[in-house]
This record gives structure tokens, sequence and C-alpha cells, in this order.
């Protein structure tokens, strides 16, 4: 990985006082017009390769310097779930975290798109009993959780799931959290001009260096607005997560607490059998991992002050994973000790009803080489 010294967004020059736009992190104007998003992963039968995967992908550095790029990073995409860690600031800066005597494992749980394990779901629902409401208060809908033995364990006790079960439910809890400790109303909290949301947008402006008052936006899964943000601002995001030493004090202490316990408790983030959790397991915590829905992935390198945005153009999670694990060890950010845990993860089989392994999901030729 090199550094372009021409894909660079400027020095610390961050107004604290209102929304920073200093660092757009998009790189070098290309009078070309933008690159073609490359072939990141392709998908085996056999000995041929039956289907493949483009992506957008950079790596950046928390000065705003684009390290290294694949195809458009200054288009918009939603990012999803991959920036909950964002999402979850105003919980800790507004003081709500601490009110309510919440620590480490609901801030985790803040950030995670978890499977719906009693592990979560336990924590959770007694998370929403401490700050005095149920799961009626919730609006993001029921959802049959992730986990496959535990939506089993549902049916066969006769069980409906309910919001708890959200893989978004810690979200939402830190959002109820934030409007009880604000005195704002709950009812509506997902909405786009709630005071919760309002509040979420001004962070996302100020973390990615952009003005979004016209940035495309929708409803994501969850039924809270998704923000449309240049792929190269949201890895500048993360890697400010990383390495926070020009954002002020309160936001810094505040993304040092998140990335803490997004590293303590990586079964929290997502859970059984999942990559992020795995990835983060085997890494020792020397890489935060939060993948979102359709294709969107981001890491945070706390040691190198790094941060990676990933974007999977037909949205597939099977391709965002192993582009992923393939930036990852392009980093060299883990031990070879460690990629043996992981090595799993740089490819995944592909098996028939059988049983049989009839395929690999694996990343395409030498990528990543950066552009």
């Amino acid at each position: 990985m090199t550094h372009d010294p021409s894909s660079c967004c400027g020095g610390h020059g961050h107004d604290h006082h209102g929304h920073d736009h200093a660092h757009p992190a998009t790189g070098a104007a290309d009078l070309s017009g933008p690159a073609e998003s490359p072939i990141v992963v392709e998908v085996t039968r056999g000995a041929m390769v039956e289907s493949v995967h483009r992506a957008r992908a950079c790596i950046v550095d928390a000065a705003g310097h684009v390290l290294a790029r694949w195809g458009d990073i200054d288009a918009p995409v939603y990012p999803r779930s991959a920036i909950k860690s964002l999402q979850a600031i105003p919980l800790v800066e507004s003081g709500a975290l601490d009110a309510f005597g919440l620590g480490d494992e609901e801030l985790a749980l803040a950030c995670s798109s978890h499977n719906g394990e009693v592990e979560h779901t336990r924590r959770v629902a007694a998370w929403i009993a401490r700050i005095g409401l149920s799961v009626e208060d919730y609006e993001c809908g029921a959802q049959i959780p992730y986990d496959p033995d535990t939506a089993a364990a549902l049916v066969r006790a006769g069980e409906a799931p309910t919001a708890f079960h959200n893989n978004c439910s810690g979200k939402h809890a830190g959002f109820l959290t934030t409007a009880r400790h604000k005195g704002e109303p709950t009812k509506g909290y997902v909405r786009f001009d709630h005071p919760v949301q309002q509040r979420i947008l001004g962070v996302m402006e100020q973390m990615t260096g952009q003005d979004l008052s016209r940035a495309p936006w929708g409803v994501d899964g969850c039924s809270i607005p998704t923000i449309g943000v240049p792929l190269g601002a949201i890895a500048y995001a993360m890697a400010r997560i990383a390495d926070p030493v020009d954002l002020p004090d309160a936001r810094a202490e505040a993304v040092t607490r998140i990335a803490a316990a997004w590293r303590a408790h990586p079964y929290l983030i997502s859970g059984k059998d999942t990559f992020d959790t795995a990835m983060m397991q085997a890494s020792d915590g020397r890489v935060l991992v939060k993948g979102g829905a359709e294709g969107v992935g981001c890491v945070v390198f706390p040691e190198s002050g790094i941060g990676i945005a990933l974007k999977i153009e037909d949205g597939g999670a099977r391709a965002r994973e192993v582009a992923l694990a393939a930036l990852i060890r392009s980093t060299n950010a883990l031990t070879e000790e460690q990629w043996t845990r992981a090595a799993g993860l740089l490819a995944t089989p592909i098996t028939n009803r059988a049983g049989l392994e009839v395929g690999t999901i694996r990343a395409a030729g030498a990528w990543p080489a950066a552009s």
C-alpha cells in the first residue's frame, strides 16, 4: 500500500465549532472520469470461474490521505449498518450512556448487527428496562434471528420473534436512551426530522467532512434514515475513529470509548459463525470490522490509524466478506499466526445440497493491487 501525495485532502485545519467539512477524503480530481470498478471477487465451480463481483474500495488515513483506491470513491453510497459506530457517538457524547449506568457491553451492542442470540437479546431487554421502556417502544420491527439455532428454538417454543431479535436492536436501544436522556419524545425517533436522527446527521457531517444537507437519503431496513456519503469520506471517518488526534476532546473521548467496546466484545457485534466476529477474534482486536447491507463494509485499524470502506457493486454479502479479508490482508496489520486463525475467511467454500464442496468464493487474481 503506497501513499499518493496527489490524493490528499489537506492538513488538520478543522473547524470544531460547526460542521467540519475540511477533509472530504475523496482523492485527486480525475479529468478522465471515474475509474471502472475492478473485479475483486470470483466465484468458481469446478475449474471455471462462474461469476464475478466488482467493487469500489479505499484505504484512508486520519489526515485524509487516500493511501489506496479502487474504482470511483467520490460517488455516494448508502453506508447502511457499516457505520453504526458513528451513529453511537451521540449516545456517549450526550452523557446518556453514563447517566443510565451503562457500559461497554451496551456500547458494543449499539454498534452491532447481531445474530439475535440469547447473549444479545437478554442484554438488550435488560438495557431497555433500565431506561424505563419496553419492546413496544421499538420502531425497527420484529425479525427472525439470523442465528438458525435461535430461530429454531423460537419455533419449538411456539414463540414469535420480537424487535429484540432485530439485528439493529442494540442501535435502537442507543437511540431511545439518548432521547430519554435529552427529554425528547421517543415516539417517532426513527424519522428523519426527529432530534435523534438530526443529531446523528450532524455527527456524520463532522466525521466524514461532508456537507450532507443535499445528500440523497432513503429508509434503512430498520426504519431509520440512511444517507448517501462518498465512499472515501466513509473511510476517512473510520480512520478518525482509529486515530482521533484532531477531534475535539469530547468527540475524541467518545470514539475512543466506542472503539474500546467494539474491540472488547467482538461476539456482541455479530455473533456465532459470522465474519465480523471471527475476523476480530482472530486479529486479537487489531482490526475492528463492521459489515452493512448491500455489500458495504468498514474496517478500523486502531494501531495504524487508518480506515477502509468497501462497496460491492451488486450488493452481494458473500463478496463483501472475502473482499474485506483480502483488503485487511493487504495492509499487513495481522501477524502470520493471526492469519492462521483467520485463513478460512480469505475464501469461502461452496457446497451443494449433499454437502460436497463444489466451488470457492475467493479474491480475484492479484487483487488488491492499489491503483
